[in-house]
């Protein structure tokens, strides 16, 4: 049951993500909305959108969303501005589940040419077709920005969930629901006291092996989590409330050491791994600046 104090109006169980997201939160829900302040009084950001299994489990009426990868971010505005369009692309015959499409669709941006002649609508069906056929529903990118993927051989993917893909069109078309594309700093600029900012990075590694970091072209290494730091730091003087997630590593657990904060260990399911042996439950932290409400 959803709490009225956390969804400021109608609950849509419909509204959740689109895509799979390496990350993703959607197994670790119901212990982070334990956390979550009760009630959000004014704005909701989340500055590393990714799949918004957070954002749409709540549906604040007032948030500030983004990320830094524009593929993604392009997705969330077709849905919000060109579903129709959207629709009507994906329900073409070249959006086939087999590995000849698969293929042909993936190798579309080692054209850059060919890439940039594709239209919003014809990038984020291609990234939604992709995501749902690939293997393990996984987003990655090589360091020339190319989606890099092999086909997933799945009997019956879903690639059209129009139900879904409807009612997010009608969340995100609120008035009140900001989407951004740029640096996470930038995108709390605005944040003020009262707010609550939910910091879901890409997660340190927890061995030199396991870092993953091909969301987009740009890797999210140990300076850009103390700048993360930094930030977090900041909008806790502001007097906002923020959670962050991350990995349960020495190096975060040392770097959201300070008094104020609160740090809690939680277990989560993980999915996504190349290696299927390392795929299950692993340790991570959820780092508060306030207290903890009754659960």
């Amino acid at each position: 049951m959803k709490s009225d104090t956390l969804v400021r109006g109608k609950f849509n169980p419909l509204v959740r993500p689109f895509l799979k997201w390496a990350g993703g939160k959607r197994q670790l829900l119901p212990e982070i909305v334990k956390y979550v302040p009760k009630p959000i009084k004014h704005t909701y950001y989340e500055p590393f959108i990714g799949g918004g299994a957070l954002l749409f489990e709540l549906q604040p009426q007032k948030a500030v969303i983004n990320d830094s990868n524009t593929e993604l971010i392009n997705c969330y505005k077709v849905i919000r501005d060109s579903l129709d369009e959207l629709i009507e692309e994906l329900s073409k015959d070249k959006y086939t589940n087999s590995e000849r499409s698969y293929y042909g669709m993936r190798d579309l941006d080692r054209s850059r040419k060919e890439y940039e002649n594709l239209s919003e609508v014809e990038k984020a069906a291609r990234i939604i077709y992709l995501n749902k056929t690939c293997y393990n529903g996984l987003f990655r990118v090589n360091s020339q920005g190319q989606f890099n993927v092999p086909f997933g051989r799945y009997k019956n993917p879903n690639i059209l969930d129009n139900a879904v893909l409807r009612a997010v069109n009608k969340y995100l078309k609120r008035d009140t629901i900001e989407l951004l594309n740029q640096d996470f700093a930038k995108a709390v600029q605005s944040a003020k006291k009262g707010d609550f900012v939910y910091l879901d990075p890409p997660y340190d590694p927890v061995s030199e092996t396991a870092s993953f970091t091909g969301y987009d072209v740009n890797g999210f290494n140990r300076d850009e989590q103390e700048r993360l730091k930094e930030e977090f730091d900041a909008l806790h003087k502001r007097g906002c409330k923020v959670m962050l997630s991350n990995s349960c590593t020495d190096f975060i657990r040392d770097l959201y050491k300070d008094d104020q904060y609160t740090i809690i260990k939680v277990r989560a399911t993980r999915s996504i791994n190349s290696n299927a042996l390392k795929r299950g439950m692993v340790d991570e932290v959820l780092v508060l600046n306030y207290e903890i409400q009754d659960k």
